[in-house]
């Protein structure tokens, strides 16, 4: 009898060390790495999918959209994240990007400003310092302040790949974070600068872009033409982990797709 108790005592102990060991291979983790544009989309979806998989471990590191392609293409996360579509340096160096949703570029300007709607013509004056005062566009007699993103950003490549304006722009700041964007323009009745669609806040107002407001809607339809990809860089022919790969898989389904929606931008399904 003693001999059956201690059998049975090690079968439950062996059993219950599989079934620990499966049960976090089964949960698993998921790093994300880069773009600061995406925080919203990419925090919501990640709260959701930790929710739906017990156990899973799921972290963002918001260091931009170059910073995250490097990430992943070193191995350093599983997935990076890019404002922008790869340039074919970095797809010619074995990495592969896939749009999870779209979003608009908001061009705001200090809620103060009476300026509401500026042409691509304009914009790209403004950000090149051909204009350089408020009325010389029906505005105040004051000078413009420009705040744009640091090199390397996704919003700023989008913005500038758009108006034309690579390389060409003259800011007074550059900064490392679409929220210090928004907190910058907030602050300033002069300024104007860009940020994803999705984290503009009540503190700045978005202008409309030839007569074009930003929306989902105008997004959608490509009438508001400010707009870029929410792209999730992989390294080709190189296997997810299980976990990773699920929420991969997951982020581009129909499931995810209201989630991304009320994030702010917009999904493709």
């Amino acid at each position: 009898m003693k001999k059956l108790i201690i059998s049975i005592l090690i079968v439950t102990l062996a059993l219950t060390s599989v079934f620990a060991s499966g049960a976090a291979e089964a949960a698993g983790s998921v790093s994300t790495d880069g773009s600061t544009s995406m925080e919203k989309v990419i925090g919501s979806l990640g709260e959701a999918f930790m929710s739906n998989n017990q156990g899973v471990n799921f972290t963002y590191n918001p260091t931009g959209s170059s910073s995250g392609i490097q990430a992943v293409s070193e191995g350093r996360c599983d997935i990076g994240l890019s404002s922008r579509a790869l340039k074919d340096s970095e797809i010619a160096s074995g990495l592969k990007g896939t749009v999870l949703a779209i979003d608009g570029i908001a061009i705001v300007v200090n809620p103060s400003n009476n300026i509401s709607d500026l042409s691509l013509s304009d914009l790209s004056d403004i950000f090149t310092g051909k204009i350089t005062n408020w009325k010389e566009l029906g505005g105040a007699d004051s000078q413009i302040v420009v705040i744009g993103r640091e090199a390397g950003s996704g919003t700023r490549d989008g913005f500038e790949s758009i108006t034309g304006t690579s390389d060409k722009c003259v800011y007074r700041q550059e900064l490392t974070s679409t929220g210090d964007v928004i907190a910058t323009v907030a602050s300033n009745e002069n300024a104007i600068g860009y940020a994803s669609l999705s984290s503009v806040k009540s503190n700045v107002k978005a202008v409309s872009v030839d007569g074009v407001a930003p929306s989902e809607y105008t997004i959608k339809d490509g009438s508001y033409k400010v707009q870029r990809p929410f792209v999730m860089v992989t390294v080709e022919n190189k296997a997810l982990s299980a976990t990773a790969q699920k929420f991969f898989d997951w982020s581009l389904s129909s499931e995810a797709a209201p989630i991304i929606s009320k994030a702010g931008a917009i999904p493709l399904v």
